[in-house]
């Protein structure tokens, strides 16, 4: 069957099936796409966007393209000189990105809000975002009020509001967030808006719609970097849909879906083979009248077409992270209609490649930046008396290990900042917390030690924020005696080999107890040998626990607190414990005397889960906060 349109013969969707095993560099929706640049009947519509950049103005990595080519990428000096490149001779280009531009594990964008993330965005003319699930890493607040209007909070200069390369303050960013299906549990309001509309030029004076619909990852509210209780995520099929038909009913007649959700779909980044993940199966179910679909969220890269319900190719496009690759949409849109005439499309994922010469605007944002926080992070914030190491005695304890410990209990018991506007629950004080130092599971809040290079013992803010922290809150919750008991026996398992295998727990300084290490697993621990402010432990009370948020959503391994009631969120750790130290002025390691093991002697040796390396955290391998499967 075919179609005319315009001077020429077109296959239309049944024909284009026969193409969609044949997916090449670039992706086309038909093999009329090819030529598809002489169509000057149609209005051309060029989409840039990139995704998962998480603050990285610097960086590099490798990736792999067809037939196994390797190609060094990273950084915004290159992305911005490619962006140029591309949007050369194209009269209607949108740039944009599905979601966690900001939020990461770069010590010089986190240390200052992320104010730097936001001018380069700024500089590059970067339109609009889907709201990640880092977007919410701090507050909704933080994202609304300061990341886009620059609202200051709370103190200026310290924990925002930093100078930037031209020598102002931060004023926010000139893009917005956007999500359909991010909510307000109470009154079932969307935290930012759920869709925009792009106008294009069409020539004559006439101009054209193109609506974008966004998606936060389903979950992202329980996830443990955006642990937010006074939210909740939509359906995603079903949220798509209906705002598609909304903008329908509007006149808008091509529709873009940006979502932080993503698949993975082979190494090849410029194709894709065997896909699957959760935006995948979203791609085949959503509403026909969505054009093209924009993932991230997943760290991957692949560039296919995926057919719609009514088996019309429709682009199906993820753009890697920290900047690795620019996808291209390239779109021809009915001069008459506003159509997307889906058998021109053609989608190219092209590498962020470090062989060009850098912008040497954004070049000088990125290098003003890491000086800034290079600079900042000299800055004494307090000063030990001793160091503070992970080393373990045999029971597991050791001074680091009790220094997160009593921060997380001085975090459990700090009133709640007006601008932590994502609790749901009031404040009620901690009374013990509990710190996975070697957990079961991923690694351990506890990334470094806290050792002063200077002859005085201070602390900088460099070292505070890398000893403790991975982007994750301090969350109390209200838990059952049993549970806490429960969570203490879980610190030994049996392994495959049958050796018991030790993942344990630091403890607050209010809590002192005692282990048989030669009982059998599961039962080492007497309640009456847990003292919590000097009584034991009822396992009939219930309690106020503080500890990570990873630890209460099962990222650690410890099913015991699997279940847990009325969570109030505190702020993110390397910043709150940053905040702890300027508070204490001075920090002293504590005798390690808050766990005893009693026949040891007698009991066989358990095999310790090991510290954490010093080797830096990246959102490529530990992406705290999203859960997904990394590429």
């Amino acid at each position: 069957m075919t179609q005319d349109l315009g001077r020429r013969t077109f296959l239309t969707a049944t024909g284009a099936m026969a193409t969609m095993a044949a997916i090449g560099t670039p992706a086309y929706a038909t093999e009329d796409a090819r030529d598809a640049a002489t169509a000057d009947e149609y209005v051309d519509v060029q989409l840039l966007n990139i995704t998962d950049l998480h603050g990285y103005l610097h960086g590099s990595s490798v990736i792999t393209g067809a037939a196994g080519t390797r190609y060094t990428v990273g950084g915004v000096g290159h992305l911005a000189a490619h962006l140029n490149r591309l949007r050369d001779g194209h009269q209607n280009s949108i740039f944009f990105g599905p979601g966690d531009m900001f939020s990461g594990w770069e010590f010089d964008a986190e240390s200052v809000a992320d104010e730097s993330t936001v001018e380069a965005l700024n500089r590059m003319d970067f339109r609009f975002s889907s709201a990640g699930n880092h977007e919410f890493d701090k507050s909704p607040a933080f994202l609304t009020a300061h990341m886009e209007r620059g609202i200051p909070f709370p103190e200026v200069g310290w924990d925002d509001e930093f100078v930037d390369s031209t020598g102002r303050r931060f004023r926010g960013a000139r893009f917005r967030y956007y999500s359909a299906n991010v909510v307000w549990s109470a009154t079932g309001r969307t935290v930012v808006p759920p869709y925009n509309i792009e106008w294009v030029d069409a020539g004559g004076g006439r101009r054209l719609p193109i609506g974008f619909i966004h998606l936060t990852a389903f979950g992202a509210e329980t996830m443990p970097a955006s642990f937010q209780p006074a939210l909740r995520t939509l359906d995603e099929v079903e949220t798509v849909n209906r705002y598609a038909a909304l903008l329908k009913r509007r006149g808008v007649n091509a529709i873009i879906l940006s979502m932080h959700d993503g698949a993975v779909a082979g190494s090849d980044f410029n194709s894709g083979s065997d896909p699957s993940g959760p935006a995948y199966d979203l791609a085949h179910q959503v509403s026909p009248d969505v054009d093209a679909i924009v993932t991230g969220h997943w760290h991957c890269r692949f560039n296919m077409m995926v057919p719609d319900p009514n088996g019309v190719p429709r682009p199906f496009v993820e753009a890697g992270y920290n900047g690795q690759l620019i996808n291209e949409i390239n779109l021809r849109l009915d001069r008459r209609t506003g159509k997307v005439v889906r058998e021109l499309t053609v989608s190219t994922n092209h590498a962020n490649t470090q062989d060009v010469t850098p912008n040497p605007e954004l070049q000088e944002v990125a290098d003003y930046w890491l000086d800034f926080a290079t600079k900042r992070g000299q800055t004494a914030i307090g000063r030990v008396t001793a160091p503070f190491t992970r080393t373990r005695n045999t029971a597991g304890e050791s001074t680091m290990g009790d220094l997160a410990a009593d921060w997380a209990y001085w975090s459990g018991r700090q009133p709640i900042d007006p601008t932590n506007n994502g609790n749901a629950y009031p404040n009620v004080p901690a009374d013990l917390a509990l710190i996975a130092i070697a957990p079961r599971v991923g690694q351990g809040v506890v990334g470094g030690d806290l050792v002063s290079t200077a002859s005085d013992g201070a602390v900088t803010l460099a070292q505070a924020f890398k000893a403790v922290g991975y982007g994750d809150p301090v969350v109390t919750a209200t838990v059952a005696g049993q549970q806490i008991h429960d969570t203490l026996e879980q610190q030994w398992t049996t392994g495959t080999d049958g050796k018991i295998v030790f993942a344990p727990f630091a403890v607050s300084r209010n809590v002192r107890y005692t282990y048989d290490a030669s009982g059998p697993v599961g039962d080492r621990v007497d309640p009456a040998d847990v003292l919590i402010d000097g009584k034991p432990l009822d396992v009939a009370r219930k309690y106020r626990l503080a500890t990570m948020a990873y630890t209460f959503v099962q990222g650690d391994g410890y099913p015991a607190l699997a279940t847990f009631d009325r969570p109030v969120r505190h702020p993110r750790d390397f910043e709150n414990f940053v905040k702890y130290v300027r508070a204490q002025k001075v920090l002293t390691p504590a005798p390690l005397e808050r766990v005893t093991a009693k026949n040891a002697a007698f009991a066989p040796r358990a095999i310790e889960v090991p510290a954490p390396s010093d080797e830096p955290r990246t959102g490529n391998n530990l992406n705290y906060g999203s859960f997904h499967i990394p590429c």
